[in-house]
């Protein structure tokens, strides 16, 4: 594996599938991770195989997004390197979605990933270096 110029990482929409991959592939090249999602339970399995700290965040909520970086910052440090894999989707024939639906799904995988960006990158600005992700989950 390539050396990776990053000691922390915050991985924001964490799940079983990519984002799982990374915390693995992350922690095994010795980087502190947090894991975050809105269901923290979830984490569990992962969060104890890799060693991630795990957090709980909507982050479609600027309030609990901008909380999410503080513990963040208290707990591992200010992260080098940011992956937003969030999303939500809303199912049916486009005649039928309840725009309620569309809404949430917009805002969690719109919204959400500016709200992370954001707060990543106001730290990033302060420390000169970091990388930000963004999926296409």
């Amino acid at each position: 594996m390539a050396d990776i110029p990053y000691r922390t990482a915050l991985i924001v929409g964490a799940g079983s599938g990519i984002s799982a991959s990374v915390t693995r592939a992350l922690a095994a090249a010795g980087l502190k991770v947090g894991i975050a999602a809105r269901n923290v339970e979830k984490l569990a399995p992962l969060a104890a195989e890799t060693g991630a700290e795990s957090f709980t965040v909507d982050a479609s909520n600027p309030g609990a997004v901008a909380n999410l970086f503080e513990y963040v910052d208290a707990r591992l440090g200010v992260p080098d390197l940011v992956l937003y894999n969030a999303s939500a989707r809303a199912h049916g024939p486009i005649a039928e979605i309840d725009p309620e639906a569309v809404r949430k799904a917009v805002e969690i995988s719109a919204f959400g990933g500016f709200l992370v960006t954001q707060q990543a990158a106001r730290r990033m600005i302060e420390k000169r270096h970091g990388a930000i992700l963004l999926t296409g989950a």
